[in-house]
């Protein structure tokens, strides 16, 4: 049976976003009025937002999981990311003002969502509220983040091969944390489908990179050496 939360609910998981950073109950509360914040339950397998249609809002997931899936002509759907608790959706394509969204959002469990309207979410109330300046920093920080995000990932499926787009994932993990043994936020089938490779392929040429000497790994755990 589907059950909103309760506003203080809400507000308690709502303020987990860095969306909100910085921000007490009170002047949340204060701003999710602002933005015209609009509650919504659905169930497993719902469309949360479909493929096609204009999108003028951003999407906070509060509870539950959902999917990121691209349709095809002929029907078929893939499944290219997921939406976390406390993650945000949409915010890319609003600011852009897409025409209309080129992939659809799908529950994976029951679901709560707040959906916020974009225009009101970046104009400034009579009030100028110093919080409503806030939001807007840290809206500004999650795009350019997940924009740096889409860039780093595109570098590394561009490359021809799946060695090619193997080494330049971990070489850039290495560099970026100053260290040649780390571990990766992915098991195997989801760094399959993060570099855009068959995951037998993909596993074929790990087994080869740790023969040749090149790295070293355990589960989700590498280490790389010097050629």
């Amino acid at each position: 049976t589907k059950r909103e939360l309760k506003m203080d609910e809400y507000l308690r998981c709502v303020k987990k976003s860095p969306l909100f950073y910085g921000m007490n109950e009170d002047e949340l509360y204060t701003f999710l009025k602002c933005a015209d914040a609009r509650q919504a339950v659905y169930e497993e397998g719902e469309y949360l937002l479909r493929m096609g249609e204009s999108l003028d809002r951003v999407m906070l997931l509060v509870k539950g999981k959902a999917f990121v899936v691209q349709e095809t002509f002929w029907g078929g759907r893939e499944e290219l990311y997921p939406i976390s608790e406390g993650e945000v959706f949409g915010e890319l394509y609003a600011c852009a003002r897409t025409p209309v969204l080129p992939v659809g959002v799908i529950a994976g469990s029951e679901c709560q969502v707040l959906f916020l309207n974009y225009q009101r979410m970046i104009t400034f109330c009579s009030l100028a509220c110093d919080f409503h300046t806030r939001f807007i920093q840290n809206l500004l920080r999650l795009v350019a983040e997940e924009s740096v995000k889409r860039e780093e990932k595109l570098n590394h499926v561009s490359r021809k091969t799946t060695r090619e787009k193997i080494l330049s994932y971990l070489s850039k993990e290495a560099v970026t944390r100053g260290m040649s043994s780390f571990e990766i936020p992915y098991n195997r089938r989801e760094l399959a489908d993060y570099l855009c490779v068959d995951r037998s392929a993909m596993s074929s040429e790990l087994g080869k990179l740790k023969k040749e000497g090149v790295l070293d790994f355990k589960r989700n755990r590498f280490t790389l050496f010097d050629r």
